[in-house]
């Protein structure tokens, strides 16, 4: 009786197969998928142009006299169309939260952390789509809400001068800071890695705290509340005699630096 033969395996078969190059536009792919096939993020955005075009609206029918010449007629047409931010920025600020923390509540993050060992790429992704979307939706709604409020300011005397930098300045400015309330919200969530955390903390940062403060008759508590994110962003649309835009925008991105950073950390070090 003859021992089997056994075949010695080819040496292709213990080659390691060829890796697959993971790619960033692949994440941020991915990421966009995600947030666009949420039913939160549709109505949340929907709720942000309404919201935008309607309190403008409501404010310039229930102005009374509006007569003013020049740099203040450009002013009160940025005042309409800029007005729902100041509500907007909470429904964006639980959006943020809730992108990355629904993730968590559901376990999505562990399939999107396998998929990218690395982890950081997923939460810049993630903060890039996100924000960016925010942005754009949030420019289409402030210029909406000026284009939808000109004719009725014009009808009762206001003019205001399309040529003006200042004025499209802070209409963008108005997006802007929508987005940059959108990240600090997200790194919060991602930080906390909770949804009733996160916007607590969001909102306690952004209404809470400056409310809270201001009784506080100090000369540092007043500087301190002037640094706050919601007060200080607000220069973007609305104008300030203590920062000028450039130094707003900075004073949010070193905001958003230190919640970043700590949600970095924490994404390398804790398990999902």
């Amino acid at each position: 009786m003859t021992a089997a033969v056994v075949p010695a395996p080819s040496r292709a078969s213990f080659e390691q197969p060829s890796a697959v190059r993971l790619r960033f536009s692949g994440i941020l792919a991915s990421e966009w998928i995600k947030l666009t096939t949420l039913r939160s993020t549709v109505w949340a955005y929907a709720i942000v142009v309404v919201v935008q075009i309607g309190m403008g609206v409501v404010l310039v029918l229930t102005q009374g006299d509006l007569d003013a010449p020049g740099q203040a007629a450009n002013q009160l047409a940025v005042l309409p169309s800029t007005l729902g931010i100041l509500l907007n920025q909470l429904v964006i600020s639980v959006l943020g939260v809730l992108v990355i923390s629904g993730e968590y509540g559901t376990g999505q993050i562990r399939s999107s952390l396998t998929a990218v060992p690395r982890r950081t790429p997923v939460l810049v992704a993630k903060a890039i789509v996100f924000s960016v979307t925010t942005f754009v939706v949030g420019l289409v709604s402030v210029f909406a809400a000026y284009a939808v409020t000109w004719p009725l300011l014009e009808a009762r005397g206001v003019a205001s001068d399309l040529s003006d930098p200042d004025l499209w300045g802070r209409l963008v400015g108005g997006a802007g800071y929508l987005a940059l309330v959108g990240l600090m919200a997200l790194f919060l969530g991602a930080v906390l890695r909770h949804t009733a955390g996160g916007i607590a903390a969001a909102l306690g940062l952004l209404l809470v705290l400056p409310s809270v403060l201001s009784f506080i008759d100090a000369d540092w508590v007043r500087v301190l509340v002037d640094w706050l994110p919601g007060n200080v962003g607000q220069t973007l649309f609305l104008g300030s005699s203590t920062f000028e835009p450039w130094q707003a925008v900075l004073v949010m991105l070193g905001w958003i630096a230190v919640f970043a950073t700590a949600a970095v950390v924490l994404l390398k070090r804790r398990d999902a």
